[in-house]
């Protein structure tokens, strides 16, 4: 299983709708981003600050980056765009991070 993660900024007066977004994830969204082999995703915020600390395991990330080539995802980058930092394309601003610790019982 790979692990990912990355920032990104919400702008702070969209915390609560962010949140109520994503608790009622459209279906379709859901669907699409298991099936792009999403073992786990979890979504963090820091309040103090407005940035967000994505954290997923996958199984193959060719899989997981072809997301981004589907329709339901780039509806879901429009509907999300008014809440935080997005490129041309609508996709959020990511900062990519690099493994350097992990843990785990075997």
């Amino acid at each position: 299983m790979i692990r990912k993660a990355f920032l990104m900024q919400i702008y702070s007066e969209y915390y609560d709708e962010y949140k109520r977004r994503h608790d009622h994830l459209w279906s379709e969204m859901e669907e699409a981003i298991l099936q792009h082999g999403a073992a786990s995703y979890s979504i963090f915020l820091n309040p103090n600050t407005g940035q967000l600390f994505a954290y997923l395991e996958l199984e193959n990330e060719d899989k997981w980056d072809a997301l981004a080539n589907t329709d339901i995802c780039k509806k879901w980058w429009e509907y999300m765009a008014p809440l935080m930092e997005t490129n041309d394309d609508n996709s959020p601003v990511s900062i990519d991070l690099k493994e350097v610790f992990h843990l785990s019982k075997s």
